[in-house]
């Protein structure tokens, strides 16, 4: 559909292309236009008062729904047993009873009409979420991200649990500790552990560090956000439902348990276990030093993004 001021200015070109040589046809079809279009905005004082089928009275048809059809589909759809029901669900179950009032498309019109065709039955109505919070780390010390995994034993059945915060921007373990049982008292040390040795008092409250985590109960627990409130690191958590908004600790723990020298049968104690991490993690610092690359000060090719 053209507007007004299109038609009018279409036809202004038209004309000026005309008089400069130009065939009406040839004109017409540069703007996108057929001549007989041209022409009946001529004819029907289409180039004065604009397209006239928006305000156009059109007759209602023979066979549309008088009010009374309209509000049997309302009462009909608002029955407790089709309250929360669409129509292609309604009109399928009222021919089983041998019944047809009508069409689902004439059902989804007059639902649609009353305003039940987004929320109906007694379910919560859908609520947009909030956008998810974003941490950018640009320099060490700014943001950590944390997590627990399990370590298998000889025993079936028996797990050791290790718990590792690692350092987004420098990918360095700042801290990490095996405990044979899940608790918060175990991560609500390891946190007070880490910020000590990484000097967190010294950095002003505002500057101290993000402690991402996925939604995991110990990590979450009211032991653990008095200790982190107690230091200063503020807390981040991952959006319900989604796996990978923890993905730098999560990659680190299935590189380390797919590595050659991880034991397929299990660790024979929590000493044992204790050994591998640290292991690791002094491999890793010794490949970057190698590498020309100070652990603690590793460049990424561009800040990661939570």
């Amino acid at each position: 559909m053209i507007g007004l001021e299109d038609r009018q200015e279409h036809a202004r070109n038209i004309e000026a292309a005309c008089q400069a040589g130009a065939r009406l046809s040839e004109a017409c079809k540069v703007v996108g236009i057929a001549a007989r279009t041209l022409q009946r905005w001529k004819a029907q004082d289409g180039l004065v008062s604009g397209d006239g089928r928006p305000d156009a009275v059109r007759p209602t048809p023979a066979h549309a729904l008088t009010p009374e059809e309209r509000e049997q589909i309302v009462s009909v759809a608002n029955e407790p047993r089709f309250a929360d029901l669409p129509p292609a669900r309604i009109v399928p179950m009222l021919a089983d009873e041998g019944q047809y009032i009508a069409s689902e498309s004439s059902f989804q019109r007059v639902l649609r009409a009353q305003g039940q065709t987004r929320h109906r039955g007694r379910a919560r109505a859908p609520r947009q979420s909030r956008p998810p919070s974003t941490h950018v780390a640009t320099a060490p010390r700014q943001l950590w991200s944390w997590d627990m995994t399990y370590l298998p034993s000889h025993v079936a059945g028996r797990w050791y649990y290790l718990y590792l915060i690692l350092d987004v921007f420098s990918r360095k373990v700042v801290g990490f500790e095996v405990h044979d049982s899940d608790d918060a008292e175990h991560a609500a040390r390891l946190v007070q552990r880490t910020a000590l040795a990484e000097d967190i008092h010294a950095v002003p409250r505002e500057d101290r560090p993000v402690l991402h985590g996925d939604n995991g109960a110990t990590l979450k627990a009211t032991t653990v956000l008095a200790m982190l409130h107690w230091l200063g690191v503020k807390p981040s958590y991952s959006r319900p439902r989604v796996s990978d908004d923890n993905a730098y600790v999560e990659s680190l723990f299935r590189t380390a348990k797919y590595r050659p020298e991880f034991p397929s049968t299990g660790f024979a104690d929590l000493r044992t276990c204790s050994k591998s991490p640290e292991q690791d993690r002094q491999k890793r610092q010794v490949d970057k030093l190698q590498a020309g690359v100070e652990p603690a000060l590793a460049v990424l090719p561009q800040p990661p993004v939570f």
